[in-house]
């Protein structure tokens, strides 16, 4: 069920930050830990949340909604699943590349859509689900490992990077299922502050849970987020504004639909790994471009 419009360009910019974001981790990669650099998104990412709520719910004059058990549950079992994800994430990249890794991850539109369907009875239109499929079989094209054919696919989904791409997949699609429902158990009639106050507490979690294992387990990690502080700065602005986004459709769309959306990331993906981080683009991307492009155009007819 679609509550307003606004899912529409909150997720394409979702995409923009994320992919964003995701490049500028990877060169932090360089200088942290996996942990390290996936710590950078909530702990210099949380006070960017809390600000952007205040000032939305400030301006708006509303009142801070009461937090339910069940909804810290669904919020930490979220921010956990996305601490994972996100190591699982970059960890991948280290296998196969900045595009590769994402373009595993991209999976999670139809793990979202099927487990929304079986679990939470969401529905969605037919077209819905063949954009679905295109932009899963336009993933596949870009994953194909060089120099092979689609015989080497069967051998390539076995491989680390196609796992910890799968695996960061399945975790992001289980993070917005979770996001989803958690606003539902907020007495906030604005779906924008329930996806807002939620994104603060999310992160303020993250970096309790993951910051404490830092602290245990890698406190050099705290130095070197310090030392590079404007890089960190930078992540946490970004991270803040994309989860906002895909927060915001979450909360007014179903979550398969915002996901499949987004997919528009690849797109700045590419474009990041090729300026930004000097990798090498194949001939093969442009037909999986085409088909992640046709399955975005399929949802939006769907809607």
């Amino acid at each position: 069920m679609i509550l307003s419009p606004i899912w529409l360009p909150a997720a394409l910019l979702a995409g923009l930050f994320q992919a964003w974001r995701t490049a500028l981790q990877q060169r932090l990669r360089r200088e942290l830990t996996v942990s390290g650099a996936g710590l950078v998104r909530y702990a210099c990412g949380a006070p960017f949340a809390v600000a952007m709520a205040a000032g939305y719910f400030g301006v708006r004059g509303l009142a801070l909604p009461v937090f339910p058990p069940a909804y810290l549950a669904l919020a930490a079992g979220a921010g956990l699943a996305q601490i994972l994800g996100t190591a699982l994430l970059i960890l991948s990249f280290g296998y196969r590349g900045f595009v590769a890794g994402t373009a595993f991850s991209k999976t999670e539109a139809l793990m979202a859509a099927v487990a929304a369907a079986g679990f939470f009875g969401e529905r969605l239109p037919l077209l819905a689900w063949i954009g679905i499929g295109a932009g899963v079989a336009g993933i596949v094209l870009l994953s194909l490992p060089a120099g092979e054919g689609w015989r080497g696919l069967a051998k390539g989904v076995v491989q680390p990077a196609a796992l910890c791409g799968l695996g960061a997949a399945a975790l992001f699609a289980l993070t917005g299922l979770l996001v989803k429902h958690a606003t539902e158990h907020l007495t906030l009639a604005d779906p924008i502050a329930a996806a807002l106050v939620t994104l603060a507490i999310v992160m303020l979690l993250q970096t309790a849970m993951h910051g404490a294992w830092v602290t245990w387990r890698e406190p050099a990690t705290w130095a070197a987020l310090a030392r590079n502080w404007r890089n960190s700065g930078l992540v946490g602005l970004l991270a803040a504004l994309g989860s906002a986004c895909w927060f915001t459709g979450f909360a007014t769309a179903p979550v398969a639909l915002v996901r499949v959306v987004g997919q528009v990331e690849v797109f700045f993906t590419i474009g990041f790994a090729h300026f930004y981080l000097g990798e090498r683009i194949r001939l093969r991307e442009g037909a999986g471009l085409l088909l992640i492009a046709a399955g975005v155009a399929a949802a939006l007819l769907a809607t």
